[in-house]
């Protein structure tokens, strides 16, 4: 496996505009200990990483509208070569905002949708009018041609709801449906008791793996859910098939479950570089390193990218390499990210050699 940079969300504030149950930085409207870089350090940041890699940059919060100059930062990666998209919670969007979106290149939007209906959505969110908002987000960049993506995260409090937000999502437009397995960082620490028991962790990614295997036109993803890749395996060799699974020209390409430091990572607004959006860990700071210094040197990606020092069962399974376990959750539920996934039910050993 090449560990080059694919994928880079970037946390260009961490001011939001809501207050949702599972935020991974407990981001409020106010963030004064965590205040915005200037404009000067974004064009400096991408500048490094444009001289080292080509990665697709996720403006991201937080609330990335909240932040002026949000364009204007899109629009220098842009005119760089790079790929710029944008993940908003969608309640700020407006036409006018649709028309800076265009003009500043970005090429695709994630939306975030948790319920079927208004009342789940906004309760998972704080905010009445929250669901409302992302709705209106949606006949916006419908209108504008903005392709957009959504994310669905999902806890004991609207796991019921997966196969209808399958449905609504379907009729959207969307180009890809991402559904995400709540990690507790940040505020999902108080929600610890709501995530999804290990018992029926399974039944949910076996149930996505059904319906993905048949649907042709909306993109599919579980994120967060490494041993879905295992899952992909075991379903095709028991049917005698060759499920090949699609991919998003504007994602990492899909080939393993858990990317953290390995093809993926979050640049903070503080300029940490973290393993992943959900994995609270630094693996250096672009304030005294520079980005391939850190890439390539950081001792917490090195840990992560050698597979045979992962611990228990992730360490003796079989499909550790295309799966990994989730090193964030190991980390956030045990305090040593190469601990074994947690929420993973299978027993290795039933393959002779490593799946690749």
């Amino acid at each position: 496996m090449d560990f080059e940079p694919k994928w880079i969300a970037w946390e260009i504030t961490r001011r939001c505009n809501l207050k949702c149950v599972h935020c991974r930085s407990s981001s409020t409207l106010e963030a004064n200990n965590h205040p915005d870089f200037p404009f000067s350090e974004a064009t400096r940041i991408l500048d490094e990483i444009v001289a080292y890699a080509n990665p697709v940059i996720v403006l991201s919060g937080g609330e990335p509208l909240l932040r002026e100059d949000v364009f204007e930062i899109a629009q220098y990666g842009t005119d760089k070569g790079l790929r710029m998209c944008l993940a908003t919670n969608g309640t700020l969007v407006t036409q006018a905002i649709c028309a800076k979106i265009k003009a500043a290149g970005i090429k695709m939007v994630s939306l975030s949708l948790d319920g079927a209906k208004a009342e789940t959505h906004d309760n998972f969110r704080n905010q009445p009018g929250a669901f409302a908002g992302t709705m209106n987000a949606i006949r916006l960049f419908n209108e504008n041609a903005i392709p957009f993506l959504i994310n669905s995260s999902f806890t004991v409090r609207n796991r019921e709801e997966i196969p209808e937000i399958y449905k609504l999502v379907k009729g959207l437009g969307a180009s890809a449906w991402y559904m995400f397995m709540i990690v507790p960082t940040g505020r999902g620490e108080d929600i610890m008791e709501e995530l999804i028991p290990e018992k029926i962790y399974d039944e949910i990614l076996e149930w996505h793996y059904n319906v993905e295997k048949e649907e042709n036109e909306l993109l599919m993803r579980p994120t967060c859910a490494p041993h879905y890749y295992r899952i992909v395996r075991q379903k095709a060799k028991e049917e005698g098939s060759s499920f090949k699974r699609r991919n998003l020209k504007f994602s990492t390409g899909g080939s393993k479950g858990c990317l953290a430091g390995q093809l993926i990572c979050l640049i903070d607004v503080d300029e940490n570089i973290l393993p992943c959006s959900y994995f609270p860990k630094s693996a250096g700071n672009l304030k005294e390193l520079s980005f391939k210094e850190i890439w390539e040197k950081s001792s917490l990606f090195q840990e992560l990218r050698d597979f045979k020092g992962y611990k228990d069962n992730c360490g003796r399974c079989e499909y550790v390499n295309v799966c990994g376990g989730c090193r964030a959750r190991a980390y956030a539920m045990t305090g040593d990210y190469l601990a074994q996934e947690p929420f993973c039910s299978y027993v290795p050993g039933k393959l002779a050699t490593p799946e690749k």
